[in-house]
């Protein structure tokens, strides 16, 4: 048997260090059984996915170098590699299970559906809802479906009992179906969800070893129970240890830099950062911190995964990076890294049109357009002093614009320009007056070039951390706080 794994990224938008990490994982896995490594695109979430974000994704992971056997960019026997593409594919098996009696339609409108959530919770059961709760009286049935009522493609699920997941790292796992709901597998749109796709392309694709987050065990019932329904053998499962916050709560970017390109413009190699990921929960037989993509692969062996949460710690990180600096580069080595880093003609050439015309001498230069070239700006609480605002309104402002660029689908002048007017409506402020505290937040000073075409050259991560590290000095948002502001921002047409 050829092992084959693979990694399943959605393009919904910045590339984050937890596919990295699971990504290595899946290479490493693959090369040490002289294996292949899979790369395949779940875009099957239309309102959020974008070719952008894909591009980024397949970049980043480059960038840390990590290659695939196949993909949507490279090809294989085993195509197309993103389900964006494979639609007529899930629609035969999912019609297949209809036929065989291992799935229904499903005509319940949203609003019936939260009824019946509400029903279960206010009994003290669990809100999982079964075929039979979900089922209409037979001449309603045929009513919706008489008048083409839109529908999904439910799975069948037992009622009670005990599934048994095995899986490589933690043995058997036992998960109460009671507790599993009668999984969508294909949306009123006729797109799948992830947990068809998933099963069918990994079983067309001749997946065998499934490595991925812990977050997708209470998933496994569902993908065990498809598999037995089609007929066909189940990869072996490997649930990997989510990466934590220092608090040791889930990584999230509300408290640590997730995404790759943050990393990447913040000017940390790419080794050191595929390292540092090396060692998340997982250890050399001799224990040495410093290690090459290489050797890991050549030493890797899944059971020293420890299934404590690792900790990503930034300044540990940092920490690695250094020493990557110091003992790999001499100094033409590092003259080199420097220049790939932001002094490349391709990131210096969309630079140049915002410095020539506003400045008189080439010694200007610098202090003008010193933000592209470093990370977080040197802010503090006074840097914001010369704006005409409450400071309370200047943190509204910072956190209303960060909620409206995270969920941002195109990066572009037209597009952020686009959601600043909305938000300088929303607070009855000018143009001017509004981008003042941004202007500050972004390049750290109240004086240089467009904060509009910085932030489309700086691009979303820094952007966005930039305006995370702005509201934290001015003294952040509490919980109380924060759903306040929620309150308020729902309201923002």
């Amino acid at each position: 048997m050829t092992v084959r794994t693979r990694i399943a990224p959605s393009p919904t938008g910045d590339p984050h260090v937890g596919t990295a990490y699971v990504a290595l994982f899946n290479l490493c896995f693959a090369r040490q059984h002289g294996g292949q490594f899979i790369l395949r695109i779940e875009d099957t979430d239309r309102t959020r996915s974008t070719p952008e974000s894909e591009q980024m994704i397949l970049d980043s992971l480059r960038w840390l170098g990590l290659e695939w056997d196949e993909g949507p960019d490279v090809g294989g026997p085993h195509g197309p590699y993103r389900q964006s593409e494979r639609g007529d594919i899930y629609t035969q098996y999912a019609q297949q299970l209809l036929d065989d009696g291992h799935a229904f339609k499903c005509y319940r409108t949203a609003e019936e559906l939260d009824e019946l959530r509400d029903a279960r919770k206010a009994e003290g059961l669990f809100v999982a809802l079964k075929p039979q709760d979900l089922a209409l009286p037979e001449e309603e049935q045929q009513r919706r479906e008489a008048e083409g009522w839109p529908y999904v493609v439910r799975m069948k699920i037992p009622a009670e009992g005990v599934c048994i997941v095995n899986d490589m790292l933690r043995g058997e796992i036992e998960l109460d179906w009671s507790q599993i709901d009668a999984q969508i597998l294909l949306k009123s749109d006729g797109m799948p969800t992830y947990h068809l796709a998933n099963v069918v392309d990994d079983h067309l694709m001749g997946i065998t070893h499934v490595l991925r987050g812990e977050e997708w065990i209470n998933s496994a019932p569902k993908h065990k129970l498809l598999y037995e329904y089609f007929g066909w053998p189940m990869p072996e499962l490997c649930h990997l240890p989510l990466l934590r916050n220092p608090d040791k709560s889930k990584l999230s970017k509300r408290k640590n830099p997730t995404s790759i390109n943050y990393y990447r413009r913040m000017g940390y190699l790419p080794q050191a950062v595929l390292n540092y990921l090396g060692r998340m929960g997982w250890s050399m037989p001799d224990e040495r911190e410093k290690f090459t993509l290489n050797e890991m692969m050549a030493n890797f062996d899944i059971q020293r995964v420890s299934l404590g949460g690792p900790v990503f710690d930034l300044e540990k990180l940092t920490w690695l990076n250094g020493v990557y600096l110091r003992d790999d580069l001499d100094d033409q080595g590092f003259l080199r890294m420097l220049m790939q880093w932001a002094f490349n003609e391709e990131y210096v050439e969309r630079i140049i049109p915002e410095v020539r015309p506003r400045v008189q001498t080439l010694s200007e230069v610098i202090p003008l357009a010193g933000h592209f070239f470093s990370g977080m700006p040197s802010l503090n609480a006074q840097s914001f002093d010369g704006i005409k605002l409450e400071r309370e309104t200047t943190v509204k402002l910072l956190q209303f614009l960060l909620w409206r660029l995270e969920v941002l689908r195109s990066w572009d002048k037209e597009a952020l320009l686009g959601e600043v007017k909305v938000l300088a409506n929303h607070f009855d402020l000018k143009m001017k007056g509004f981008l003042a505290p941004v202007f500050v937040a972004i390049t750290g000073s109240q004086t240089s070039t467009s904060v509009m075409d910085a932030m489309v050259i700086l691009g979303s991560d820094m952007t966005r951390a930039r305006l995370r590290h702005a509201i934290e000095v001015l003294g952040g948002v509490s919980k109380k706080q924060a759903k306040a502001l929620e309150k308020e921002y729902r309201d923002i047409v």
